[in-house]
Parts: structure tokens; sequence; C-alpha cells
């Protein structure tokens, strides 16, 4: 056990990253300034990650219970969301839907215990004339843009959750491999794109074409990759 974890008490499930850590002082509560250590809680809410974690540009996600923090994302992170936003919302504007697809920061939250930022995500246009977050619990589909910090949650932690929602599509966009991981909820494996990605959502009217998605340029000419996004 670490001297850090030692001294505050913090159990394991509290562990944010395994390189980052939130203070004592970002868990408490302001109610209660003088709050004992074994206030931490052993299982994170999404209502705790809502009320006590602070603004300040790292995404902060709770999936089962555990905290997750991602830094801020590079450069060629945002390059490649930029990119993919665009070409899909032009595509579902051809059908009235572009306002459908979002991207994040958000608050998706299927349980108590679990809220998620995905950094694309298309919702119901039922669940968009609420306009609640608290109604989104079906997305027709969900993107991650891989960071080396994020590597093992998008691809195995967060496949996992959203297959257990029934997210009717998972895309992982890996920019070192200029690929994109392609998961359904009845896929095993799943499927790595490097060409050309075609989809067509459950919401598209029945003439309507599937889109025709050129990996390789969404993927050609980024910014270089930055140093202090961390390896897992």
């Amino acid at each position: 056990m670490s001297l850090w974890t030692e001294k505050m008490a913090i159990p394991a499930t509290a562990v944010l990253h395994p390189s980052r850590r939130v203070p004592l002082h970002l868990i408490l509560s302001a109610e209660h300034p003088m709050a004992m250590p074994n206030m931490v809680p052993q299982m994170w809410t999404a209502e705790m990650a809502r009320r006590l974690l602070p603004d300040d540009g790292n995404r902060y996600e709770v999936i089962d219970g555990v905290l997750h923090v991602t830094p801020s994302p590079g450069m060629p992170h945002q390059s490649v969301g930029g990119r993919l936003y665009r070409r899909l919302a032009h595509y579902l504007e051809q059908f009235g839907q572009a306002d459908t697809l979002m991207y994040s920061p958000a608050d998706i939250s299927w349980t108590t215990h679990t809220l998620v930022q995905p950094d694309l995500f298309m919702v119901r246009r039922e669940d968009l004339s609420i306009g609640q977050w608290k109604a989104v619990k079906h997305l027709l589909l969900a993107v991650e843009i891989l960071s080396p910090s994020s590597r093992r949650r998008d691809l195995v932690i967060k496949r996992d959750l959203y297959r257990r929602y029934g997210v009717e599509e998972y895309w992982v966009g890996d920019a070192r491999a200029r690929t994109i991981h392609v998961w359904r909820p009845s896929d095993r494996e799943g499927t790595v794109v490097s060409d050309t990605l075609t989809w067509r959502p459950s919401s598209a009217p029945p003439d309507a074409a599937a889109l025709r998605l050129d990996v390789a340029a969404l993927f050609r000419d980024l910014p270089a990759s930055e140093a202090d996004d961390e390896e897992e």
C-alpha cells in the first residue's frame, strides 16, 4: 500500500487512475469540512461524482462504482473527434437527425453507480425532446477516441458496459493504428476497420442510404501526439 493510500485510508475502489488520485479535500463535501477519512466512499455513485468533483477539465466517469479520470484530450484526439462529428452530422442531416448526435461533456447514467461521458454519441429523438440527461437510457451509437491513458478502459471496460446496456453500436477510434474498432451487442470479438466503415442507424428512414466512412481519411495528417498523455 502506498503512503498516500495508507495515510488517507482510500479504499481500492476509490482509486481513479493508476497515476492519478483525487486529494481528500476534493472527495469530501463542502458541508462536512471535518469529515473523517472513513467517509470516503467505498463505491462511487453518479450523484457523488456530480456533487463532489471539480470542473477542472478532466473527465470523471463512474463505472460499476469505480471512479475513473481521463486527462484533457490531446490534439490528435480532438482532431479525430471533430472530423468524425462533422462527417456523422452531415450524414444524419440528410434525414433530419443531426441534432441527435452529441458530444461530451455529458451525463449518461443507467444505474446509481454508473455515469459515463462518451466522446460522441447518438440518442433517440424521443429522448432528445425531453431535454434532460436522465431521460437518455438508449444510445444508438457511442464513440470513444483512444488516448494512451484510456486504452484498457475504452477497449475492455466500456465495451462490456455498453454491451450490457444495449448500446446499438460502439466505435473506438485508434489514431495510432489508424483503425476503428466496431462492436454491436451480439459481437464477441468485434471488427477492426481500416478502410471503409459502413453504418446505418436504426432510426434512419427505410430508404436512407448507409454512411460509408473513409477511415484512412479520418486519421490523415493529424497533429503530433502529446508526450504528457501517459500509458496505463
